[in-house]
């Protein structure tokens, strides 16, 4: 069957499947296959569940006149997800970055649903399977569409630009993260900034930090849009983080429910994205200040006398470095840091472990929890600092210690978990 074919039993119902445990009614499922799994084995499960077809690469699963054999099932959704992007008559946004890309995916799509029917990728769906899926999502009914792009290595954001087309493009910053793939952060930059090149070559726009000089560097050459404290065309004023952002623009303040200084740039790259495509200012200052982070990204939470930072999604030298620097310089009495073992750093591990150990301890809090393998490894020095292999060692003595009237910074990578700390505190 070919693409267009296929293309024609999709828009019956614009739903795709690749979980039997998901809603699969009225679908076509896609059986996706990984280290552990293989999606071929519930094929025909998805169609007694209400699927209409099954797209499946293994002849021996094919028992159902409904079901779709095709040479291999990932490159299929990922054909096919490019063939109805090609249709739609949207106007895409990508967006990537080390840091951020979430939080400030959901405010572009908080704002832009201002004006727009938009639809933006659901979570951190935003790989090779997740960013298909993203576009397959998008209806004739949406008139606009975001797309977060994740990549661990080089050529991938390059091939997912490949297959969303993106009319425009924004990167959030440049960082030291997944240095294991990506080699260095010479490596990082290369690989983020394949959008650059991509929009570059279709003659499309990208819009830029002017504060970040990396940014402005790689995208010399472009069409661009500028932003920034002080950019060329919208100036975005950062007025204070104490915990919350606030920021002014065209002499309105706006009071975001984010904390730390480091969201500025998430939030002054949504306002001016919401204000290029005509949003008024009114209605932008609106959707920042309703927006509400949530997934255990920089979220507020209060437990009796004591409020917990929880920045618990994800972590890496860059993100560790500004949630450490934002907890110095809130206003809070008393102040603990909580800090999990950073993935995915390679051969550079030990050395961004022991550096992150070293900013903390001069920072001037009441106590610093190390908690991970990588961390328990560091060299430590000074009161009030405490290192853990585990989670659990780090919660079997943790009754000892009391809270009253204390900031809590909880951070870590998403494999250590440590959002599970909420139950004791």
């Amino acid at each position: 069957m070919g693409i267009e074919e296929l293309y024609n039993l999709y828009k019956k119902s614009y739903k795709v499947v690749k979980d039997t445990r998901e809603d699969v009614t009225n679908s076509i499922y896609f059986s996706l296959k990984g280290e552990s799994f293989n999606g071929n084995q519930y094929a025909l499960q998805a169609l007694e569940n209400g699927a209409n077809y099954a797209v499946i690469d293994q002849k021996s699963y094919h028992t159902d006149k409904r079901m779709i054999l095709v040479e291999d099932v990932l490159t299929c959704l990922q054909e096919l997800s490019n063939y109805h992007r090609q249709q739609l008559d949207i106007q895409i946004l990508a967006l990537t970055g080390s840091n951020g890309k979430t939080t400030t995916k959901e405010l572009i799509n908080a704002v832009l649903n201002e004006k727009y029917n938009c639809y933006a990728t659901k979570g951190n769906l935003n790989n090779h399977i997740g960013v298909p899926l993203t576009l397959l999502s998008m209806t004739p009914e949406h008139n606009f569409g975001v797309v977060e792009m994740g990549a661990n290595h080089q050529l991938e954001i390059a091939d997912l630009c490949d297959i969303a087309l993106p009319d425009f493009g924004f990167i959030t910053n440049f960082g030291r993260v997944h240095l294991e793939g990506f080699g260095s952060f010479e490596g990082v930059v290369k690989g983020k900034t394949e959008m650059y090149r991509h929009l570059q070559a279709q003659g499309k726009k990208v819009f830029v930090n002017q504060d970040d000089p990396i940014q402005m560097d790689k995208s010399i050459g472009m069409d661009r849009v500028l932003f920034g404290p002080k950019g060329d065309d919208y100036q975005v004023t950062f007025i204070g983080a104490d915990p919350f952002v606030s920021i002014s623009f065209e002499e309105i303040e706006m009071d975001s429910q984010l904390i730390g200084s480091y969201n500025y740039a998430n939030i002054a790259a949504a306002v001016s994205i919401g204000k290029y495509f005509g949003i008024e200012t009114k209605k932008i200052k609106n959707a920042i200040q309703g927006f509400v982070p949530d997934n255990n990204r920089s979220q507020i939470i209060t437990r009796d006398s004591n409020r917990i930072i929880l920045d618990a999604y994800n972590a890496n030298p860059n993100s560790m470095e500004v949630a450490i620097d934002n907890l110095k310089n809130l206003s809070a009495k008393n102040k603990v840091a909580i800090l999990g073992d950073m993935f995915e750093l390679g051969k550079d591990a030990d050395l961004e472990h022991q550096r992150i150990t070293d900013l903390a301890a001069n920072a001037g809090f009441d106590r610093i929890f190390l908690i991970g393998e990588a961390f328990s490894r560091t060299k430590t020095s000074g009161k009030g600092l405490l290192q853990f292999s585990s989670f659990e060692k780090f919660t079997e003595s943790f009754d000892q210690y009391e809270f009253i009237d204390t900031t809590l910074l909880v951070k870590a990578s998403r494999g250590m978990a440590l959002e599970r700390i909420l139950t004791y505190l």
